[in-house]
């Protein structure tokens, strides 16, 4: 039996790749991740394009395009992940894989570090009928990077 309460019923402790409004210096790092994580590095998560929402962005998966999303790889700190999970998982609207309710699906994704190794992570994407929306009518973020679109802080 572990000692780690609801930390014992995640199955994969990976960590999250995020891309906009989670990202070290946005808004929502500050509330949600700040002093929470072990660890954030520059990461990017190839065969994605980034939509904006406006607000916020949309990650929607398409190998054909040969787009990358930038963004980090955060490990949340000891005794914080289940909390992490579920916190995360109520911000992006993530209910349970493939429900109806979703605005995000939450899948493990190989991300590239920094340092061009791969890794595991958790990645919020558009859940389907919204990837198709955004596919079809959605305004994309050049260069799959929220923090360097046109009217972000400083660009």
């Amino acid at each position: 039996m572990g000692t780690g309460g609801d930390e014992d019923a995640v199955t994969e402790r990976l960590p999250f790749f995020v891309y906009g409004t989670l990202r070290p210096g946005e808004h929502n790092h500050d509330l949600f991740l700040a002093g929470r994580t072990s660890a954030e590095e520059p990461a990017t998560l190839p065969g994605a394009l980034l939509y904006d929402g406006p607000g916020y962005p949309y990650l929607v998966e398409d190998v054909r395009e040969g787009g990358a999303v930038a963004g980090a790889c955060v490990t949340p700190a000891y005794g914080e992940y289940a909390r992490l999970l579920r916190t995360l998982d109520q911000l992006e609207d993530f209910v349970a894989p493939g429900h109806p309710r979703n605005m995000y699906e939450r899948v493990a994704r190989e991300v590239i570090l920094a340092d061009g190794t791969a890794t595991r992570a958790w990645v919020y994407v558009a859940a389907d009928g919204l990837a198709r929306d955004l596919a079809a009518r959605g305004r994309r973020i050049a260069g799959g990077d929220w923090c360097g679109r046109a009217g972000a802080a400083g660009v």
